[in-house]
C-alpha cells in the first residue's frame, strides 16, 4: 500500500469519525431545543401537565438545563405548587447566585408562601444588581410596606421620583406610606392617583385622610361620590362604613342641619353597628343632638346584641 492510499484512508477515517461525533453532538443540541420548543408552546397555552413532560425531557440536556428548570418552577408556581417551584429557582440559584430572574421568582413565591422576611431579602440582591429598575423598587418597597416597615419603603420609593411622577402603582403606595406615617402630603398623593384612576376605596381612604387633617367639605364631596361610585355588594369599603362616614361628617362640619341624623339612621338601617364608633361620634365636642345619636347607639346595640345571642345557642 503506498502512501497516498494510507493517507486517504486515513482522512476518510477521521472525516467519518468527526462527523458522527459533531452530527451526534448536533443532533443532541437541536433535540434539546426542540424539545424546550414545545414545551414552551404548551405553557404559552397553559397546558402545564404537557409542557413540564417536554420541558423535562430539555432540563436533561446542559445546554437547555437552567431554562427548563427555570420554566418549570414557573408552571409549579401557576399550579399554586410553590414549594415545589421555589425549589426550581433556588436550585438555579445555588450554581447562578446573581440570576436575576431567578430572584425576582423565588422572592414573589416566598410572597405567595407568606415568608415576606425571605422575600424581602431576595429583592434586596434584585436592587443590588440592578439599581435602576423601578419595577422591582416598587416591588420590594410594596413587600417592606405589607411588612409594616414604612420608613425603608419610602426609602426605597425615593430612589425612583420619575416613577413616582408617572406610575399609578406607585404613586399609590407613596400615599399609603404618607398615610400610615400621618404626614399631610399623602391627601396630594392621593388627589393626584384620582385624576387618572376611579376606586371608591382609594377614594374612601382619601375622605378618612381629609377628615384626620380638618378638610371637611373636600372630604364630603369625596364621600358622595364614593357612595355614589360604590359598586353593588361591596365590602371594601361597605355602602353602610361609607353612610356611616358621611353622617359623621355632616354632623361635624354642618352640626345644626338634620341631614347628618338622616345619613346616619339610613347608615344603621344598612348594616352599620360599631357601637364604639357611635359612641365616640356622640362624645365628640362640639356635636349637636348628642342624646339621640346616643339614643341611636343604644338601639344599635340592643339589635346587635339580640342578632348575637340565637348564633351563640346554635
Amino acid at each position: 500500500m503506498n502512501f497516498s492510499t494510507v493517507f486517504y484512508s486515513m482522512f476518510f477515517l477521521i472525516c467519518t469519525l468527526w462527523c458522527q461525533t459533531s452530527c451526534t453532538s448536533m443532533w443532541a443540541v437541536t433535540s434539546a431545543e426542540e424539545y424546550y420548543a414545545i414545551g414552551m408552546a404548551y405553557f404559552d397555552n397553559g397546558k402545564y401537565a404537557e409542557a413540564e413532560k417536554w420541558l423535562n425531557r430539555a432540563k436533561a440536556m446542559d445546554k437547555t438545563k437552567t431554562a427548563s428548570e427555570y420554566n418549570l418552577g414557573r408552571i409549579a408556581f401557576e399550579t399554586k405548587r410553590y414549594d415545589e417551584a421555589f425549589r426550581y429557582f433556588n436550585g438555579i440559584l445555588a450554581k447562578d447566585p446573581d440570576n436575576v430572574m431567578s430572584l425576582k421568582a423565588a422572592a414573589y413565591t416566598k410572597v405567595k408562601m407568606g415568608d415576606l422576611e425571605s422575600a424581602s431579602a431576595f429583592y434586596d440582591r434584585v436592587l443590588a444588581l440592578t439599581p435602576e429598575s423601578a419595577d422591582d423598587g416598587y416591588n420590594y418597597a410594596l413587600i417592606l410596606y405589607v411588612m409594616e416597615k414604612y420608613e425603608e419603603s419610602s426609602a426605597v420609593l425615593a430612589k425612583y421620583p420619575f416613577a413616582l411622577l408617572e406610575n399609578s402603582d406607585v404613586i399609590l403606595l407613596n400615599a399609603r406610606l404618607l398615610r400610615v406615617q400621618d404626614k399631610s402630603e399623602a391627601m396630594d398623593w392621593y388627589a393626584r392617583w384620582l385624576e387618572t384612576n376611579s376606586s371608591s376605596q382609594i377614594r374612601y381612604e382619601y375622605v378618612l385622610i381629609l377628615e384626620e387633617h380638618g378638610f371637611y367639605a373636600r372630604a364630603l364631596e369625596q364621600c358622595r361620590t364614593a357612595l355614589k361610585d360604590l359598586p353593588a355588594g361591596s365590602n371594601e369599603p361597605k355602602k353602610a362604613d361609607v353612610r356611616f362616614r358621611l353622617a359623621r361628617l355632616l354632623l361635624i362640619a354642618d352640626p345644626d342641619n338634620d341631614e347628618g341624623l338622616t345619613e346616619l339612621r339610613e347608615a344603621i338601617s344598612e348594616g352599620f353597628d360599631d357601637i364604639d364608633a357611635l359612641d365616640a361620634l356622640a362624645n365628640r365636642e362640639g356635636i349637636a343632638n348628642k342624646e339621640e345619636i346616643q339614643r341611636i347607639a343604644e338601639e344599635t346595640a340592643t339589635a346587635k346584641k339580640a342578632r348575637e345571642v340565637p348564633k351563640e345557642q346554635n
